[in-house]
């Protein structure tokens, strides 16, 4: 059962509470996690179809709700993931044409979903999380708004065993379909307050197109592998036929070991496992009900009289239409922004999760917030990200840490991870991603809604060691630890290259939240806090020049990420900058022109060394292929951005499988740069929602011919450039009810817009389509990436 009393409803949630008839009840049928799914059903008279009926239903675990036989709706995995002890997404259906006059009969299925089936990993597993307690809450009405439904749950309702013999997150799906759902028991009405019904909040999770398989063979088990072509999160659709009894076993993998067989050890106890039993009925179909997993190849094991007929890969996401486009000169890159978007779609099921393969498939904070403005590009996220910041809220501790992860299992049950909160770089989701929100939606309400939650965020990071400079704890579950820039290459063992300190990190992520939500806090309008918060960034600034920086202008810990992070937030004093510019690229020389960050020092990476001048160092930072490098996963097969830059060794070899997923989007973050940098547009943080977009190209000529679009909440926004020699041809469109501000850089010379000579490097544009022409001459290359050009030249 729920605890009534966890934790306090966000005044979004009350804003949205509606008067209940419903009661929440549960199938006396269900014997508790990992035993046979259970429903609930009712048979009950019509006197009379409306044609307006609507049905509002939730459910504590996950739900499929069937009229008279008939699925309603087409989501996925509902009612959703969220905070359930503060906040539990209901959905409304118009079922008008599933209703006959006279007799009808709903039956609503029930698993264990996020709910109660296993979370977290190794030797402590949660199950339980949120509740024990399978059960449902159902209304329907003649009309949407009518005050008096005509059929509500209550203890009158039957219910039964599934099926579903056993399902869950991780662990897949067992199914016999010799099994009919048969009436064995009543329902109970169960303790639940109604408050934390909100009406859902996001895009659903869908199916989306169906993928083949594109080649099969047979492995010395006489088991069938098919290989997707595509890592997806998602499930695998069979159509089989046989006897009764017969068996077909379907496993999951992301990745081919270096000898080309199946491999899945990096899925750690997720057993990610689907068994379906025939029940010797002709040709039977089956997909999952109750689960998903990460994977691109499937083996599949028959077991007994029956032939697979059909299979087929079944991608699933909350992010269901394609809002965005790049392409250039180079199919690496292009297929590199093709596996982010892969990665957003098989990641943003629900909530922004790490990874869909493993046991984990958690909404951590971290990857979330570098990763929030790509993911407003290429897909619709308003309300997705809306929802996962109010679970955010419910999960923020009473000091104002912020957890890794949200939904949070470790709030509800501690025991083995205390201290599951608390680094900077995580909980800076709880501002950043808002932010990002803002820029793209111009929700300036929600910058409003969220404010206090920021504001206590940057005092507890302040408070990590009572100052501007912030010494985080070294073991895991103190208060304060941080994560630092993790997965940061190290380089060879012989000699590991410096990385960035865990006080030099939180100190500068220290002095980013403060400046952000001061900035925040002046848009809605608080300038107490606003005045508050830009003091106390500017002391953060000073102490780190203080701490961080020698007289000579290095930095304490001399890698990528101190550079990249200080220079991007302006942290590096003026007088000190061309020689942090120096040590900066010294940097890079030391890793061989490869990348030296990070999760958090990546995203500022190739920004930092545009904003020095180095157009030339950045292009060859980022096309480079070898590992660690963008490109070199590509290379290597990747169809989704991996966790590790090094997942997989040039010889194929697979890296330690204890932590290695082939679906993390973090490090797809460099898509932002590829759409605001380099194509060049980009929202107005002054006038958001690209009422005002800004188009500022960035030429490398590696890249050329570079074409962008996205579709944003204004309009189509097009942007496109080639160069031939010196010459640069730049096409763009504006939507119609934006404007458009052309910057161009002092190094673009004798500059046209619609063939008529700019005055200057800055012009204001109107709605519509422009061409905009000038001379720009490349920087010269380095004598390691001439010797990679020529490499590479047939």
């Amino acid at each position: 059962m729920l605890n009534e009393t966890a934790a306090e409803l966000p005044s979004s949630s009350r804003t949205h509470a509606r008067t209940w008839t419903a009661q929440m009840v549960r199938p006396k049928a269900d014997r508790g996690v990992g035993t046979p799914a259970s429903f609930i059903a009712k048979t009950f008279i019509l006197d009379k179809i409306s044609g307006r009926e609507v049905l509002d239903i939730s459910a504590l675990g996950l739900y499929l709700c069937f009229i008279n036989g008939t699925r309603v709706g087409a989501d996925v995995l509902t009612p959703g993931w969220t905070a359930y002890d503060a906040r539990l997404s209901y959905q409304t259906y118009d079922v008008s044409s599933l209703l006959v006059a006279g007799e009808n009969r709903i039956e609503i299925w029930l698993g264990d979903g996020w709910l109660r089936s296993q979370l977290m990993w190794g030797k402590f597993p949660i199950y339980n999380t949120w509740g024990s307690q399978i059960a449902a809450l159902a209304e329907l009405r003649s009309a949407p708004g009518d005050a008096n439904p005509v059929l509500v749950t209550d203890a009158s309702w039957e219910s039964g065993e599934l099926p579903i013999r056993k399902s869950g997150i991780y662990f897949g799906e067992t199914y016999d379909a010799q099994i009919q759902p048969t009436v064995s028991a009543g329902t109970e009405a169960i303790d639940f307050n109604h408050d934390r019904l909100v009406a859902h909040e996001t895009t659903p999770v869908r199916e989306l197109e169906p993928l083949k398989a594109i080649k099969s063979w047979t492995d010395n088990e006489g088991r069938q592998v098919f290989d997707f072509a595509q890592n997806v999160g998602g499930y695998v659709a069979i159509s089989v036929s046989g006897s009764a009894g017969a068996t077909v076993v379907i496993e999951h993998a992301e990745v081919l070991d270096k000898d080309g067989n199946f491999y899945n050890v990096n899925y750690r106890t997720a057993e990610a496992t689907v068994t379906y039993t025939l029940s010797g009925q002709g040709t039977e179909s089956y997909r999952p009900h109750f689960t998903f997993q990460g994977f691109r190849y499937a083996r599949v094991a028959v077991e007994g009289d029956a032939k697979l007929v059909d299979i087929r890969s079944i991608p699933i996401s909350s992010v269901t239409e394609q809002k965005a486009s790049f392409t250039s000169g180079n199919e690496l890159v292009n297929r590199l922004f093709l596996n982010t978007l892969w990665s957003q779609r098989g990641n943003f099921i629900e909530v922004p999760t790490d990874c869909p393969q493993r046991d984990e498939r958690l909404g951590w904070t971290g990857d979330a917030q570098v990763f929030a403005g790509t993911a407003a590009y290429l897909g619709e996220v308003h309300g997705f990200f809306q929802k996962w910041v109010r679970d955010l809220m419910v999960d923020q501790r009473d000091d104002g840490a912020v957890p890794h992860v949200c939904p949070d299992p470790t709030r509800m049950q501690p025991e083995h991870y205390p201290g599951f909160f608390g680094s900077t770089g995580w909980g800076d989701a709880i501002y950043q991603v808002p932010w990002q929100v803002y820029l793209h939606y111009g929700d300036t309400a929600f910058l409003e809604e969220v404010l206090p939650n920021m504001v206590k965020w940057v005092d507890f990071v302040w408070s990590i060691s009572d100052g501007p400079i912030v010494s985080p704890p070294r073991e895991w579950g103190a208060r304060g630890f941080s994560f630092g820039d993790w997965l940061q290459p190290k380089g060879p063992s012989a000699k590991p290259l410096p990385t960035i300190g865990d006080d030099a990190a939180a100190t500068i992520y220290l002095h980013i939240a403060a400046k952000q939500v001061a900035q925040i806090a002046e848009i809605v309008g608080d300038a107490a806090t606003a005045q508050r918060l830009g003091k106390m960034a500017e002391e953060v600034k000073s102490a780190f020049v203080s701490e961080f920086i020698t007289a000579s202008g290095r930095l304490a810990y001399d890698d990528q990420t101190s550079y990249a992070l200080a220079i991007l937030h302006d942290l590096v004093p003026a007088e000190k900058l061309e020689a942090a510019k120096g040590y900066f690229k010294n940097t890079i020389a030391r890793t061989e022109g490869r990348i030296g960050t990070g999760f958090i020092g990546t995203p500022a990476l190739l920004p930092a060394l545009i904003k020095i001048g180095e157009w030339g160092l950045a292009s060859e930072v980022f096309l480079q292929e070898e590992v660690p490098g963008w490109l070199y996963q590509v290379k290597m097969g990747a169809t989704t951005i991996w966790e590790r830059w090094d997942a997989i060794q040039a010889d194929g070899t697979i890296y330690n499988p204890q932590m290695n997923s082939y679906n993390h989007y973090a490090y797809g973050a460099v898509c932002q740069w590829l759409i605001e940098g380099v194509a060049g547009f980009r929202p107005d943080e002054k006038d958001p929602a690209f009422k005002t977009v800004i188009f500022e190209p960035l030429i490398l000529p590696d890249l050329s011919p570079v074409s962008a679009e996205h579709d944003s909440p204004a309009g189509q926004i097009r942007a496109a450039w080639t160069i031939s020699g010196e010459a640069v041809r730049y096409e763009l469109e504006v939507p119609a009810q934006s404007r458009g501000i052309l910057k161009l850089a002092s190094g673009y010379r004798d500059a046209t817009l619609d063939g008529e000579a700019l005055a200057s490097h800055e012009a204001t544009l109107s709605p519509g389509k422009h061409i905009v022409t000038f001379n720009y001459t490349a920087p010269k290359r380095t004598e390691r990436a001439k010797s990679r050009v020529n490499a590479n030249t047939p």
